[in-house]
């Protein structure tokens, strides 16, 4: 089932405050069914607190939410039967074994009895952690905790994923191999709603949101985020002094935002040439050495920074 516009999930002027604090503030957004969307933003932005409100955790303070075709508002249990509910902290049973967990968790979903083997061979195989069956949870990396928990997650099946931040704290490799099972799952038709900081995990999705401050400051494809980027140029700035370099380049024409980037900078710019010719002439006044200086392709991060600079911006 899904909403009566074929949306998975449906968001509209959706608030959530904890006293006099705006933790989500008037957030739109549409999912399509077997879309893979991602919502991006830096700890603290509000996306924790809407995916709760999607999961039927918390209730909104006002606007609406339609999850598979029910109100979160007032249909939080049926919306809690058919989901797949992934918290950023691992909520499974680390004195368990992963086979008991798995058996736990067919029983908390209501898996019906006849389909219960089968679902588990399912999970084990999914997450590749079948010759793990009889090991602790306890005793399993941090990459196979996540895979673990992802199948208990699915168990019963639902259409609609809900991970928050199910990356975070894993290494570069067990990230890549978990987002390889979201797009398997994907591909047999679920939508995954997936929270995260990194943003290079954005390429990974369908669309994503940019979230800052309880507000979506951007929404579209990562390519479209990123060709709105166009108007502006980012160069990539390697000096023999990053925070001299920073400061070098404080209030110097055509250029928008300097941010750090590795062990470089990304320079936002107007016009690259006329940038350069800048830059150079700045910090050759402040004795800087410029051991790179060239045009690059925009990442989702250097559109994060400039959408975050322009919100302060409008703010300010």
């Amino acid at each position: 089932m899904t909403g009566a516009n074929g949306w998975a999930v449906e968001i509209e002027d959706l608030v959530k405050k904890f006293g006099s604090f705006v933790a989500v503030d008037h957030v739109s957004l549409h999912v399509g069914k077997g879309e893979i969307f991602g919502f991006l933003g830096p700890n603290g932005a509000g996306k924790s607190t809407t995916i709760r409100m999607l999961c039927g955790l918390l209730k909104p303070t006002s606007g609406r939410a339609m999850v598979n075709g029910h109100d979160v508002s007032k249909e939080p249990e049926v919306i809690r039967q058919n989901i797949g509910y992934m918290s950023q902290k691992f909520s499974l049973y680390d004195d368990l074994t992963v086979e008991e967990n798995i058996d736990f968790f067919t029983g908390i979903y209501g898996v019906p009895r006849e389909k219960r083997a089968e679902r588990k061979e399912y999970v084990l195989r999914m997450a590749e952690i079948s010759e793990r069956r009889g090991a602790k949870t306890n005793t399993l990396s941090g990459g196979w905790k996540q895979r673990l928990a992802l199948g208990c997650a699915i168990l019963h099946e639902p259409p609609i994923l809900f991970l928050d931040e199910p990356t975070s704290g894993v290494d570069p490799i067990a990230r890549r191999a978990f987002w390889t099972l979201i797009h398997q799952l994907s591909e047999a038709g679920r939508t995954i709603f997936v929270s995260t900081h990194y943003m290079d995990e954005a390429e990974n999705c369908n669309r994503v949101a940019l979230m800052y401050k309880g507000k979506v400051i951007a929404l579209g494809a990562p390519a479209e985020l990123k060709q709105g980027l166009s108007t502006h140029r980012i160069l990539r700035l390697d000096s023999s002094d990053v925070l001299d370099t920073m400061r070098a380049l404080e209030g110097v024409p055509g250029i928008h935002d300097v941010a750090v980037f590795g062990g470089g900078l990304h320079v936002t710019v107007d016009d690259p040439e006329a940038a350069r010719e800048r830059v150079t002439a700045a910090l050759a006044a402040k004795k800087i050495a410029i051991q790179r200086l060239e045009p690059i392709t925009p990442s989702m991060e250097d559109v994060f920074v400039a959408m975050i600079a322009a919100e302060d911006r409008q703010v300010a």
